[in-house]
């Protein structure tokens, strides 16, 4: 259609008269004007790619699903999992341009011997194209907070180590707080458009708050609960009650403050917010409209973007607590449950007689092999 679009209008320049006040025809002039409206807006969109070279940095511990997660974005059921650090992708096409590109997905191995890896996947000079995705296993939320801390502990020494020009990281940490303060909610009408802020509110920001951004990155950052599907199982096995559930959600939440991070509680096995989870990508690292608002209202189903959240909101979670309080200690409520740790106790004391066994040459002999050496 573009092609023909020109030509029409080159013949219809070349062919007629010159435009004076006496041959001037009103619906000419309109005609021409729409096709270079046409043409201009042509124009644009060809010059308007979409970006190549975009990074999404995954972490989280062994078996937190991370790889999975990233498949599933990618729209791959069968993949084979791999060790250190393993390359995937997923597709970002854009409608109104009719271009599309693949966004890089560096998922980095759970085990911290691995972690030099992330400067293959994160060099300095792509750390303006970076987000960071930390998944949470909530099989294991006993884990849940000090993975978080680990894994963007993890992050903080990497970056700090890609020396990045002092003036270019604020501009990254400047970028991050702009765009926490400017957040609006997405508005209520057919459309999902956000409501537009009025020209005094957009010349006036709100303050952060106390424990808002304290730990700026200067890279997005988007913490991932994985295999929410658990939720259920946690309240029958393990007595988990609503209180558990939501001191969990306050204290990730809280971390999701200091470090400016969104909020997506998932699940692959009932495929629960994977596409709010692609969209948000996309919206970040691509620029896309986005018109999902935050939810907080299915315990399984939490989805909190960056600048939505406060301390007044999450303590609305504290009104519910009754034999727990909002300060307490995340390991002294959110218990490891004594199974668990009863087989980690066997494994190290086994793992002990194990070593003293081979340092005295002393061989271990069970009572099913103990009868049938005796039996020869």
């Amino acid at each position: 259609m573009a092609t023909s679009g020109r030509s029409a209008l080159l013949s219809s320049t070349s062919a007629g008269p010159k435009n004076t006040l006496e041959n001037s025809n009103p619906e000419e002039d309109d005609g021409q004007n729409l096709w270079s409206t046409i043409l201009s807006e042509v124009s644009t969109h060809s010059r308007s790619k979409l970006p190549s070279g975009k990074n999404v940095l995954v972490m989280g511990e062994v078996g937190s699903g991370k790889t999975t997660l990233v498949a599933k974005l990618q729209g791959v059921e069968e993949y084979m999992k791999g060790r250190g650090l393993e390359y995937l992708y997923f597709n970002v096409h854009d409608d109104d341009i009719d271009d599309h590109t693949r966004c890089n997905a560096w998922v980095l191995d759970g085990d911290l011997y691995h972690k030099g890896l992330q400067g293959v996947a994160v060099p300095v000079d792509t750390i303006g194209d970076t987000l960071l995705l930390i998944t949470v296993d909530m099989s294991r939320p006993w884990n849940a907070l000090d993975s978080l801390q680990k894994w963007a502990a993890v992050a903080r020494e990497h970056i700090d180590k890609l020396r990045v020009a002092p003036e270019t990281l604020r501009e990254l940490e400047h970028r991050i707080v702009k765009q926490f303060q400017e957040y609006t909610e997405p508005g209520s009408g057919e459309d999902g458009t956000p409501q537009r802020r009025s020209e005094d509110e957009e010349s006036v920001l709100l303050p952060l708050g106390d424990n808002t951004l304290t730990h700026n990155l200067g890279i997005p950052v988007v913490v991932v609960c994985t295999k929410c599907d658990a939720i259920s199982t946690l309240e029958k096995e393990h007595d988990y009650r609503d209180e558990h559930l939501d001191f969990i959600q306050s204290h990730i939440r809280r971390f999701c403050l200091q470090y400016g991070a969104s909020l997506v509680y998932t699940s692959v096995k009932e495929m629960k917010n994977l596409d709010v989870l692609y969209k948000y990508l996309v919206h970040r690292l691509y620029g896309f409209p986005f018109h999902c608002p935050a939810q907080v209202v299915e315990r399984d189903a939490v989805f909190i973007p960056s600048g939505w959240d406060n301390e007044k909101k999450i303590a609305i979670l504290h009104e519910n607590f009754q034999t727990v309080k909002s300060d307490d200690s995340f390991e002294d409520v959110i218990v490891k449950p004594a199974v668990i740790l009863c087989s980690i106790a066997f494994n190290i004391s086994f793992a002990v007689d194990l070593i003293t066994s081979v340092l005295s040459f002393t061989p271990i002999v069970s009572d099913v092999n103990y009868e049938l050496i005796q039996s020869h």
